[in-house]
């Protein structure tokens, strides 16, 4: 591991599993932390999620797992046992940050919450991962990313206008708490070296879901009605959403009225842009569903690389709507260097989609894969003074 990534050096216990707490250490390890991930016997949830890569001896390894747990170490646990719980202490007393996703009040139970670790610390920073937060009068209660995703308003703004509620097809629940917890840690971690004081963060999934949902509340806010479900259509900008080919789906956005301009020109129907309905912005969106049924007929006619091919052309903001297999093979992820590959158990070398930030001067950190279930039983040697 280049000694020049910016968290070298930085000692991580992550008493997490399944995504949101994981996410987290893993883009600290990303930026070059020593993340030791403490696992139960029976290891993290996720190591049992499919698909899985078999060996012919009856190991599996499964890709799930992989994609959250690149550049960890791995030791196992039983918290339920006074001895290997003493050992988990010792590795949090020489840690410089806890991450953990445990249902508030477990660990606190278990010798491992953060009144009794941060005592006589020399400053640690404990990051809190869960659904509702610490101070919610939901604390007790159990979260997953589709709940939360309910509770915070996302569902209410995706999917079709007539249609029921959909979930975003990634956890954004989970992975936007994860993006929240990391960030927070790498801003608290000089303040709290400097000074010796422990730190504790409290990072509620809902929180953090409403936190990214700005211009949803600021709307809810500015107008007092609800934001609703539009499908790919925007609330603001027309023509700006989804629209098929005759071979495929792709998306437009013209979002000003030069765009729209080239837009109408692009579908040889330039006297809709003098048209009262769509002269200005606000038109456009107050008569969108008018507008897209118009483009959509001719967009029908013709396959979508002659019409991207036409829209790039003039300008026009606009893209392929691909599978996760396409936009892996896009030409866009060759040149940024987006995707890697690193070694796994079972699996041997396996692609994975690298930390995404390009940091002047330093590749992306790929020293290991997902770890082996207790897979580095010398940490506790390397940690913890004899």
């Amino acid at each position: 591991m280049p000694p020049e990534l910016p968290l070298a050096g930085v000692r991580v216990v992550e008493l997490a599993h399944v995504a949101a707490g994981p996410f987290a250490g893993m883009l600290l390890a990303d930026l070059g932390a020593d993340v030791v991930k403490v696992e139960p016997p029976t290891g993290d949830q996720m190591r049992a999620w499919p698909p899985f890569a078999h060996d012919g001896s009856g190991g599996s390894f499964s890709h799930n797992f992989a994609s959250v747990n690149r550049n960890k170490r791995s030791v196992v646990a039983d918290l339920k046992d006074p001895d290997q719980l003493a050992s988990v202490q010792a590795l949090v007393a020489a840690a410089d940050v806890v991450v953990e996703n445990y249902r508030p009040g477990v660990l606190d139970r278990l010798g491992l919450g953060y009144d009794e670790v941060a005592a006589g610390h020399r400053g640690l920073v404990y990051a809190s991962i869960s659904g509702y937060g610490l101070t919610s009068p939901y604390v007790n209660d159990g979260a997953y990313d589709v709940v939360v995703q309910g509770m915070s308003g996302l569902m209410s703004v995706t999917g079709e206008p007539d249609g029921g509620p959909v979930k975003a097809g990634v956890p954004v629940g989970d992975f936007t708490a994860g993006l929240y917890a990391a960030y927070t840690i790498a801003a608290m971690l000089p303040q709290v070296r400097g000074s010796g004081t422990s730190v504790r963060l409290d990072v509620p999934m809902l929180d953090c879901l409403l936190g990214v949902s700005a211009l949803q509340t600021s709307e809810y806010w500015g107008s007092g009605r609800e934001p609703g479900r539009l499908g790919t259509a925007h609330p603001r900008n027309a023509p700006y959403q989804g629209f098929s080919a005759a071979d495929g789906d792709f998306t437009v956005a013209a979002g000003n009225d030069r765009l729209w301009a080239a837009v109408a020109d692009v579908v040889g129907r330039p006297e809709l842009v003098t048209d009262p309905r769509f002269v200005t912005q606000a038109d456009r969106v107050a008569h969108q569903r008018e507008l897209a049924g118009l483009l959509q007929e001719r967009f029908a006619e013709e396959k979508r690389d002659h019409w991207l091919t036409e829209l790039r052309a003039r300008g026009v903001p606009s893209g392929p709507v691909n599978t996760f297999g396409e936009v892996l093979a896009d030409p866009h992820v060759e040149a940024t260097g987006l995707v890697g590959r690193v070694e796994v158990p079972v699996a041997g070398e396996v692609s994975t989609v690298v930390y995404p930030v390009r940091i002047s001067g330093l590749g992306p950190r790929l020293d290991r894969g997902a770890p082996a279930l207790g897979g580095h039983p010398e940490v506790h040697a390397e940690w913890v003074p004899a």
